[in-house]
């Protein structure tokens, strides 16, 4: 049995990682701007109050990933003998529980302004001696507030892939939320200057229910990590295909009769245990061989033991 010899991600995704960094640091400060901005505008409309809040919460899995790495930079101790990999695990579920509470209190407060039939108003400003219809100026703040998250958004997907990073790819995907946010928005507010008192707080609406569904899906992914379950890729949609891999090089082995893999998700890389029946005695340079091949084999293979048995476990 062998265990890690080093928890920092290979050299070569060290400079995604700090790519990585820049982009949440940019996205920080833009986000601040554009809350500001839209605080300023927002007046009574339903959809602008709804984008307003949902730029505010897309603050969180920036601020996570910022701090979330640096805790993770820390080196395996006594007190965390497995390092602080799941520091991004944990802060992935932290900004999960926060969208979908605001996801679910946007879909209440958005519902409560169509069954009251509240009628938004969206007056006129002087600007320099032109008189401006308000809803314009929303619109401009709104544009503000897509067109750069979608490029943000979109320079950060592969990213998230690469380094296997869900809190990253969580903040990716929220970009996305961000421009169709806004969108709507624009809708809802161009309904109402053409006389339908109704699309404001629809539009409200239909950005709610996407907000309380991004929520749900990331809190029951992250979850689910947490929980230990087969290891899955970045976005969730299916188990990755590389644990399957591991055990067939295992039984590729000339030494290995039959062998068992389980892996687990601990932030951006994998912990897990493997399982050999040898056909003879197992030699420590069977084992260390053995060891080196996987590890060099995928960085997210990261720390494993190799345990020769009489009998394999009765794993899924």
């Amino acid at each position: 049995m062998k265990s890690l010899h080093d928890h920092d991600l290979p050299g070569r995704l060290q400079k995604s990682l700090k790519k990585a960094l820049k982009m949440e640091w940019i996205t920080v400060f833009y986000l601040i701007s554009v809350v500001i901005l839209m605080y300023l505008v927002m007046g009574s409309s339903q959809a602008m109050k709804t984008a307003w809040l949902e730029d505010l919460l897309s603050l969180v899995p920036s601020i996570a990933f910022i701090i979330a790495n640096k805790v993770n930079k820390k080196k395996p101790n006594h007190k965390f003998p497995y390092g602080y990999h799941r520091v991004f695990s944990i802060t992935f579920l932290t900004g999960a529980v926060a969208l979908l509470a605001m996801g679910i209190f946007l879909v209440y407060d958005s519902s409560m302004a169509l069954i009251k039939a509240e009628h938004p108003t969206i007056g006129n400003k002087m600007f320099f001696g032109y008189q401006v219809w308000m809803g314009w100026i929303m619109i401009l703040a709104l544009l503000y507030s897509a067109i750069p998250a979608m490029i943000l958004g979109f320079k950060k997907l592969p990213i998230a892939k690469k380094l296997h990073n869900k809190l990253l790819y969580t903040d990716a995907s929220g970009q996305k939320a961000d421009y169709m946010t806004a969108f709507a928005a624009i809708v809802g507010i161009l309904g109402v200057g053409a006389g339908f008192w109704w699309a404001d707080a629809a539009a409200a609406l239909v950005i709610s229910f996407s907000i309380l569904h991004d929520g749900y899906q990331h809190v029951t992914a992250s979850i689910q990590d947490l929980m230990d379950r087969y290891p899955r890729t970045t976005d969730n949609k299916k188990e990755d295909h590389r644990i399957a891999e591991v055990k067939d090089i295992v039984k590729s082995w000339d030494w290995v009769k039959d062998a068992k893999v389980r892996f687990r998700e601990h932030g951006q890389v994998y912990l897990g245990e493997i399982a050999v029946v040898p056909h003879t005695e197992a030699t420590l340079d069977n084992l260390d061989q053995g060891y080196e091949i996987l590890r060099n084999y995928h960085w997210k293979i990261h720390d494993f033991s190799i345990a020769p048995v009489k009998e394999l476990p009765k794993w899924e």
